[in-house]
């Protein structure tokens, strides 16, 4: 499945948005297998932190001078914020960026693999908690609501994803949307190349 992924997110062209109002920042999707089934790590934000606070999301941050790229920023933030070292993480590829619409931030999202189990070390004054979630409960599609408004004579479509009492909106859920339809891509090229044996 790892090299499945890679493979389609390479294919794609990533829409970049390059606006000096806006702060760049870069965030990890962290995905593993566990029990032959894949899940991705969230962290829910505390009360503490300057933006989305007691939000669920991807770990990540705000990109700074010494970073030097915005897949480094991912993985310093990381490695700041739940202990995953850069050396643990595989990264398969990147998806489109996206743009907060309260705090003005520009996200770069990056797709990785990561070890499974793991010890992680939460730096508790920025993450309340851990949350890990089975692709395939996003998949189903009592999980998703929509909701659509009209912004700036513009038709904006939000997203919520609900799992077990938990809703991960706003960038964290378009994020995620986008990230499914290119897990269903990869699935569906896994089904192709699976041999018949009928």
């Amino acid at each position: 499945m790892e090299q499945r992924l890679r493979r389609v997110l390479s294919q794609r062209q990533k829409q970049h948005i390059t606006n000096t109002n806006f702060v760049r920042s870069a965030v990890l999707l962290p995905l593993y297998c566990k029990y032959e089934k894949y899940y991705l790590l969230f962290t829910k934000r505390t009360q503490e932190v300057k933006y989305h606070k007691s939000q669920i999301s991807f770990p990540g941050g705000v990109y700074q001078e010494e970073d030097g790229t915005l897949v480094n920023t991912a993985l310093r933030e990381c490695a700041e914020e739940i202990g995953l070292m850069a050396g643990d993480v595989n990264i398969l590829g990147e998806l489109d960026d996206f743009v907060t619409q309260v705090s003005n931030y520009i996200i770069s999202p990056f797709v990785a693999i990561i070890p499974w189990p793991y010890q992680f070390q939460i730096n508790r004054k920025e993450i309340e908690a851990i949350i890990e979630v089975p692709i395939s409960a996003f998949l189903n599609i009592g999980h998703l609501r929509l909701e659509t408004r009209i912004i700036d004579d513009e038709e904006i479509t939000s997203f919520f994803y609900s799992y077990q009492g938990k809703v991960i909106w706003g960038a964290t859920a378009r994020i995620l949307n986008q990230f499914l339809d290119i897990f269903a891509l990869a699935v569906e090229a896994s089904s192709r190349e699976q041999p018949d044996h009928q």
